[in-house]
């Protein structure tokens, strides 16, 4: 069975509630939906959320590289020839995320093939995942309100705290407020988007020592090489690389030369294909990782949890899974559920993230 075309189709669907971090704040889902039809009728899908101020990609800029330089080249192919696959990707740098919807619509096409769930070819450990909610910049009260709302609502008790804004005023604040008000059996941990610098990281660590934060994610630009190496060094909870380990190469690098002890794997800018890869190095030099979120939608979401269930290792902490919960609405055609903290992975072959067609016509930006 071969592949008989590939497709990328932009569209848009608003943010009922604003994203804001320190690298930049989101108000609509600008993505891409990737799709790989075979010469069968089988069609594998995938979700693409451009970063352009993370990763350099913008919608238009994966549309191009998707319809233009990877179609071609993949046409033809077979479906299971997954390692002449990753070598046309292979040749083009960057471009994390196309490359990444790519090979997770392929493996889409592979379990609907086999008549098999992707996350039993991936490793089948799990059926679910544990969920982790973002909370983004807000007065630190609203933070609280918000995280007892989701508790309530979706049994969720671990949350990640976007910082990166004044790191000894309003981000130590609203992790103290977090930790007060959901008790000691919230698990709590920071991300401060290369907000702030090493030095101020290290002081955000001295004031929260009392905490029990998990980690803290991304603390400075990885850049600074010396005060990072310092800061790992020195710091008494795990210091995560996310944004500065995108790929295989430089999440080797980072934990190689000190640079973090901890890593995030995100199947949007690696596919379950490195992904994979990146766990299997991670566990071999004793590194925890954690399921990451790339403000995902529902389709996006599904394929992390399919992903994160298939493997012990990414299955011990919680995973970045209900950003969604922002949007004002979704293609995937059978939505997500959370219920007492977790999300089940679709007991359906292939990866579950077939769309709703009606919707995808209503949102696409191409006609």
């Amino acid at each position: 069975m071969k592949i008989a075309t590939v497709e990328a189709i932009p569209y848009s669907i608003p943010y009922v509630h604003p994203l804001h971090f320190a690298s930049g704040a989101v108000h609509e889902a600008d993505h891409v939906l990737v799709r790989i039809t075979t010469d069968d009728g089988i069609v594998g899908t995938a979700d693409t959320p451009p970063r352009p101020y993370t990763y350099g990609e913008t919608q238009k800029s994966i549309v191009a590289v998707v319809e233009d330089l990877f179609a071609p080249q993949l046409v033809g192919l077979d479906v299971l020839d997954r390692e002449k696959v990753q070598a046309v990707l292979a040749r083009t740098v960057h471009n994390q995320t196309a490359k990444g919807a790519v090979d997770i619509a392929l493996w889409d096409v592979i379990g609907q093939f086999l008549g098999q769930p992707v996350t039993r070819l991936l490793g089948g450990f799990t059926d679910s995942m544990r969920v982790s909610h973002m909370l983004g910049f807000k007065p630190a009260q609203e933070l609280l309100d918000l995280a007892l709302r989701f508790r309530e609502t979706y049994g969720i008790t671990t949350f990640k705290l976007k910082t990166g804004r004044h790191p000894i005023g309003l981000d130590v604040e609203a992790a103290a407020v977090l930790r007060e008000g959901l008790g000691e059996d919230a698990e709590l941990y920071m991300d401060a988007n290369r907000g702030w610098s090493a030095n101020e990281a290290m002081e955000v660590l001295r004031r929260t020592a009392d905490l029990g934060l998990q980690f803290l994610e991304e603390p400075d630009d990885a850049r600074e090489v010396l005060g990072r190496r310092r800061l790992v060094e020195r710091s008494t909870i795990p210091i995560a690389a996310d944004e500065s380990a995108p790929n295989l190469g430089e999440a080797a690098k980072e934990i190689l030369t000190g640079g973090a002890n901890l890593l995030a794997v995100k199947t949007a800018r690696s596919g379950f294909t490195e992904a994979a890869k990146i766990v299997g190095m991670a566990e071999g030099m004793g590194v925890d990782v954690y399921v990451g979120n790339q403000i995902d939608t529902q389709v996006g979401t599904i394929a992390s949890v399919v992903f994160g269930a298939a493997l012990a290792h990414t299955s011990k902490r919680a995973g970045e899974l209900s950003n969604f919960l922002d949007m004002s609405d979704d293609l995937l055609a059978e939505p997500v559920v959370i219920a007492d903290g977790r999300i089940r992975v679709p007991d359906v072959p292939g990866v579950g993230t077939a769309v709703d067609e009606d919707k995808l016509t209503r949102y696409r930006t191409d006609r």
